[in-house]
């Protein structure tokens, strides 16, 4: 006898929380952590032979101060990243 199929899940939030490694971050993924929430202005870079990473960030309560967040290359860290629609807002349509 056939097991009957397991439903599909539905589809994730259009702001769902993922935990990546900091060089996957993308340009307006916001940053969740104790001090606060954060959104990445700058695309992620590595220092001392790719074991620490480096993003500049701007707070969301606070968008005048930027700071460039620093972690371990193999740290994962708590992003809230925007739909693929949202994050073809700014393209042309031909």
């Amino acid at each position: 006898m056939a097991k009957p199929k397991p439903d599909k899940k539905p589809a994730a939030a259009a702001s769902a929380t993922r935990r990546i490694l900091p060089m996957d971050l993308q340009l307006g993924d916001r940053i969740v952590d104790e001090t606060g929430e954060y959104e990445v202005v700058g695309r992620p870079y590595t220092t001392a032979a790719g074991k620490n990473a480096h993003v500049r960030v701007r707070r969301v309560d606070n968008a005048e101060v930027a700071m460039i967040r620093s972690y371990s290359a193999h740290q994962r860290i708590s992003v809230k990243r925007a739909s693929a629609e949202e994050g073809s807002r700014g393209r042309l349509l031909e």
